[in-house]
Order: C-alpha cells, then sequence, then structure tokens
C-alpha cells in the first residue's frame, strides 16, 4: 500500500496503553492521520512510503501540549524578574501592554512563540491573550495546532473597551476559525478578580451554546483568595460555582491555593487542571497539591504560562519540574510518577481542551502529531526505561523531529515553516522598542 511517510523507531510511546513502550516499531502516516502502528519490519513489507525515515536512536511520542500559556508574551521575556506576581502585574506588565499591545505585538511574539514550542516538541498551545486573531494567525503561519482563548477583562485595553466588546471580538474570532483544521477557541475570562459576575455568568451559558471549554486563572495566590473573600463573602471557586463555571467544560490555570473540601468539589464535578510549576516557584505563588489532584482523579494537564513569569516554554523542563516538585510538596518519592507526567503533557492536556479524540495518543485514525527525541546522547545514556529518561534526563534540544497533522515542521532541528534569523531580528527590534 502508498501511503505518505513511514517512521522507523527504536521505540514508541504511545501514551495509551499505559505502560506500553514498544521497541523497534514503526508509525504509518497518511494524509494527515496515523494509519498504523505496528513492528518496524512488518511496516517495510506492509507500506511503500513517499517518505520513509530511519530514527533508530529515537524514541517516537505524542507531540507535547502546552495547555496554558501567553505566547506573545515571549517580547517581555526577563522584562520584570524577581518580583511577586501583583507588582509583577500592576507595576510592570499590565502598564507595558498598555503601552505596546497591537496587533502586531501578538503576532510577532507569538511567532518567537511557535518557533520555540515547535523546537522543543511542542505541537499544540492553550493561548489566553489580547487580540487572539493575531495570535491565530500566527499559529496558522507556523503550522502548530492552537486553542486560542476568547479573552474577556473589565477594564479597558488597546483591545477592547469592556467585558462586553472582548465578548464580541471573540464570538467574531470563534466564528471565522468554526471547522478549522488546527484553530480551535475556549472561553478565556482572564481570572476571578478582573471579571466580574455578569461577564462570568454570560461566559458560562455562551460556553453551553457554543461546545466549547472555559479557561482561567484561579486559586493561583494567596492574595487572590482573600481579596475574593473580602468582596464577594466566599473563596473564588465557589463564586464560579455559584455562577454557573464549575462545570466538565472548566480548565483552571494555577489552583495552587486548595482545600481537601475543594480538591474533592472540583473532582466530583469532572473539571481540569493546568499546573504550571515553574511559574508558580518563580511567582512564589504557592505549592500546586498535585499528587493530591492526581489521587481524586481531576484530569492534570501541564503548562508553562508565559515567558514573561516562566522564562520559557520549555515543556521537558516543565515536566521534569514537575516531577520533583510533586514528590517534595507530597513527601512522597513515588509521587508525581515519570509515567503520570507524561501524561500530563500529552493526552491529559488534549482531554482538557476536547481533542482527546484528535490528539495526545498515538492511536490509528487520530491526527499525526508527533515527535521524536534522539535519546542516543551521552547525557541520556544509559537508557534503561525511555519513559524515565524522557522525565529526569532528556532536553529539548533532543528533540530531532515534529510533524502535526503529518507535516514535517521540523526536519533535524530545522524548521520548515518559520525562519529563525527573521525571528532573531524581530526579536531585537522589539526588544530596542520596548528598552531602548
Amino acid at each position: 500500500m502508498q501511503i505518505d511517510t513511514l517512521l522507523l523507531a527504536k521505540w514508541v510511546i504511545p501514551i495509551e496503553p499505559d505502560h506500553a513502550v514498544w521497541p523497534d516499531t514503526a508509525v504509518a502516516i497518511h494524509e494527515g492521520r496515523i494509519l498504523d502502528v505496528l513492528p518496524a519490519v512488518q511496516a517495510q513489507q506492509q507500506y511503500q512510503a513517499g517518505n520513509t525515515i530511519d530514527l533508530t536512536n529515537h524514541v517516537v511520542l505524542p507531540g507535547l501540549i502546552n495547555a496554558h500559556t501567553h505566547a506573545s508574551m515571549n517580547l517581555l521575556r526577563g522584562f520584570a524578574d524577581d518580583l511577586p506576581l501583583m507588582t509583577w502585574l500592576q507595576e510592570y506588565i499590565w502598564p507595558a501592554e498598555q503601552q505596546w499591545i497591537s496587533h502586531d505585538f501578538v503576532y510577532d511574539g507569538t511567532l518567537l512563540a511557535c518557533a520555540e514550542m515547535l523546537r522543543g516538541g511542542t505541537t499544540c498551545f492553550a493561548d489566553m491573550y489580547f487580540f487572539a486573531e493575531s495570535t491565530a494567525r500566527a499559529a496558522e503561519h507556523a503550522g502548530i495546532r492552537a486553542t486560542i482563548g476568547l479573552i474577556t477583562v473589565d477594564f479597558p485595553s488597546a483591545y477592547a473597551q469592556d467585558a462586553q466588546e472582548y465578548l464580541r471580538k471573540g464570538l467574531a474570532l470563534h466564528d471565522q476559525f468554526r471547522g478549522h483544521p488546527l484553530i480551535n477557541t475556549m472561553f478565556a475570562p482572564h481570572a476571578p478578580y478582573s471579571v466580574s459576575d455578569a461577564p462570568l455568568s454570560h461566559i458560562a451559558t455562551l460556553a453551553e451554546e457554543l461546545d466549547i471549554p472555559i479557561h482561567i486563572h484561579l486559586h493561583e495566590t494567596e492574595h487572590e483568595i482573600a481579596e475574593s473573600l473580602q468582596k464577594f463573602g466566599v473563596r473564588p471557586m465557589q463564586r464560579l460555582e455559584q455562577l454557573g463555571l464549575l462545570t466538565p467544560r472548566l480548565v483552571s490555570a494555577h489552583m495552587t491555593h486548595l482545600t481537601d473540601e475543594e480538591i474533592a468539589n472540583y473532582a466530583q464535578v469532572g473539571a481540569h487542571v493546568v499546573h504550571c510549576p515553574e511559574s508558580n516557584l518563580k511567582l512564589a505563588s504557592g505549592f500546586c497539591p498535585l499528587q493530591k489532584l492526581l489521587d481524586a482523579d481531576v484530569n492534570v494537564a501541564l503548562g508553562t504560562d508565559g515567558a514573561a513569569s516562566n522564562n520559557d516554554l520549555d515543556m521537558f523542563g516543565e515536566m521534569r519540574t514537575a516531577a520533583l516538585l510533586a514528590k517534595g510538596v507530597a513527601n512522597d518519592a513515588v509521587a508525581g510518577k515519570a509515567e503520570t507526567i507524561l501524561r500530563m503533557a500529552t493526552i491529559n492536556g488534549a482531554r482538557a481542551l476536547g481533542l482527546d479524540g484528535q490528539i495526545g495518543t498515538i492511536e490509528k485514525g487520530k491526527a499525526a502529531d508527533l515527535i521524536a527525541v534522539d535519546l542516543s546522547q551521552l547525557e541520556t545514556m544509559p537508557n534503561y526505561d525511555p519513559v524515565s529518561t524522557l522525565v529526569y534526563a532528556a532536553n529539548r534540544q533532543q528533540v530531532t523531529d515534529v510533524w502535526i497533522a503529518g507535516r514535517h515542521l521540523m526536519k533535524n532541528r530545522e524548521l520548515t515553516t518559520l525562519d529563525i534569523r527573521e525571528l532573531e531580528k524581530t526579536a531585537q527590534t522589539w526588544q530596542t522598542r520596548l528598552r531602548p
């Protein structure tokens, strides 16, 4: 049978079924989808490929899913470091955004982010930022899969003047990309402290009507909770529940301050969490009780947050930090197992975004969003367990190849849709503007 591409890998990690690591395995790709997964010897007898790629030193796995970021904030990498969250936001980030935010800022920053993510094995990202149309346009240009947040806040910006205008623009964007093969949308009220009751309730209704997720920052700091208690008489999660947002559609980033009762309630409704360990550590926001959430069967995905608070979009680094931090917080070396962390970076992210029928595992019929990681380097040898090696030892520079919907977007570390030299010039131009 004639097919488009055949990958011959030393190992394939399909993510599902659990514990599976298949040696000397091939992945057959045709018309953007995974046609077959079978022993390499059998594949070469059964398929004739237009492009056969020998990955004898590599593990092939699903592309990583960065389930929470602000991609265009790559232009603010290192702009304001070593500050608490609210100081960082109110005195540095928000004023810079008020001055510089524009379609060009968001487009250029997102292209930089897409290049960084692709080079690090991320094939899908969930974004929340102003001028979301430009984020979508940049993702489309790069060929990366993205779920674009329809941002809503109460305060005016260069993008919109009030919550109603944010929602109008968001709905127009949703209509524009409806049915797009790579671009999806979700509502993105910024946080309970920045969006009032009326728009939050409206979003809950619209999300049901349009059948899309709701992404929000939630329980990120103690200050957020104290402010909610003072202003509303309830903790932020309880307020969202009263407004109709605590449903299986809810995808909450950070979640560093939770009671056992809140964890149980959150698990019962089937909502999702995006763990952002490095951003939480850098801003001293707190420690997400990851193992408690997992033990309660909460679906937990993994995200980097933006490069202004991380300061990178490195999902390999995020996996390692998440695994180590889970053990320290739980005081249990068994917490945050490598296999669990890899699931968080793949299928759990897909499930949170409502894309688990399309991506997140290597299965017949799913989109061919795949990465190849070279584990033959000295830093990852010897290699007794490819899953543990990926989480605890490998780094993003070992990602050699990336496919999204079967399209080869990085070949032997060279991007095929983005010009690195031009992006470097763009980054320098913006640095000169923001800090002459």
